[in-house]
């Protein structure tokens, strides 16, 4: 059994490409996926990795097992999907990363919906403004907003999102007011670090695009830009779930509401690395039909 653990510890180090991304997504410490390795290599007779402080890869040892490791885990997780599928209540864990705009964002409560749906389950929620690298750091799924670019991941559109060109009333009564187009490119932004600055508007079929020019913040998420916007610092758009309360008590006004923002897709992602757990399709699913 240890053997066939340190196998599984030798798999993750190399879908990782570190001993400590291998013990975040494992759970254990780096000093126990070092020493699960140490003994596979002492069990080998030979080194199956090539060590450096910047990389890690394979030896020749190394790649000669690796299919063989990976089928054995492989075999495993399908093991466990099976008597998941089977069992009247689905049972296991998920690490899952998702953007980290508020509390109020449907994401967050579709996930915590299915965490209450099925008490035998348990889910690891990361959240970042910024991609991370699924295999690295060991997530069986990302939610993903916008436009996807990584081809090296599979993905499945699991709804959209809408938002609204905002400002405060602070910052629209220091200016003149806003009723064009015109109006609206003398304006200060704010920037948020991770997505391009061009906005599209859309009013009866006729589109407009512009690169706001008055840059007056650049953050890096979108919970301070947000808060740059409330304090009065310019204008950004907002998904409808961070701004519809604040546009409702009076503390931020839409910007031209004749002209609306493309709604965005809303992508659950994965990594192809292998068998695709049954718990993680069984979470899309849920987000899917209804759990958004």
């Amino acid at each position: 059994m240890d053997e066939f653990r340190a196998l599984a510890v030798f798999v993750a180090v190399h879908e990782a490409g570190s001993f400590s991304g291998a013990g975040r997504r494992l759970k254990l410490s780096t000093s126990v996926v070092s020493h699960h390795v140490s003994k596979l290599e002492a069990k080998v007779g030979a080194s199956l990795f090539f060590r450096s402080t910047r990389s890690l890869s394979l030896t020749p040892e190394g790649q000669a097992i690796l299919a063989s490791a990976r089928a054995m885990v492989d075999a495993a997780d399908q093991a466990f999907d099976i008597l998941t599928e089977t069992s009247e209540q689905p049972t296991g864990a998920l690490r899952v990363t998702l953007p980290a705009f508020g509390e109020r964002s449907p994401l967050h409560q579709s996930l915590m919906r299915f965490v209450r749906t099925h008490p035998l389950v348990a889910m690891s929620i990361h959240t970042s403004d910024y991609p991370v690298d699924l295999v690295k750091e060991g997530f069986d799924l990302a939610i993903r907003l916008g436009v996807l670019s990584d081809s090296a991941m599979k993905s499945k559109r699991i709804g959209s999102f809408s938002r609204k060109l905002v400002a405060s009333p602070t910052y629209l009564a220091a200016r003149p007011p806003i009723k064009t187009l015109e109006d609206l490119q003398t304006c200060d932004f704010i920037s948020i670090a991770m997505l391009p600055d061009a906005i599209t508007l859309v009013h009866r079929g006729e589109q407009f695009t512009f690169e706001p020019e008055n840059i007056r913040l650049e953050v890096h998420s979108l919970s301070s830009a947000k808060l740059a916007v409330l304090e009065g610092l310019g204008i950004q758009h907002l998904p409808n779930s961070e701004a519809e309360i604040e546009i409702a008590d009076g503390r931020l006004v839409e910007i031209l509401p004749q002209w609306s923002l493309p709604e965005l897709g809303i992508y659950a992602v994965w990594p192809d690395i292998g068998p695709q757990k049954k718990l993680t399709r069984r979470l899309i699913s849920f987000m899917g039909n209804g759990g958004l």
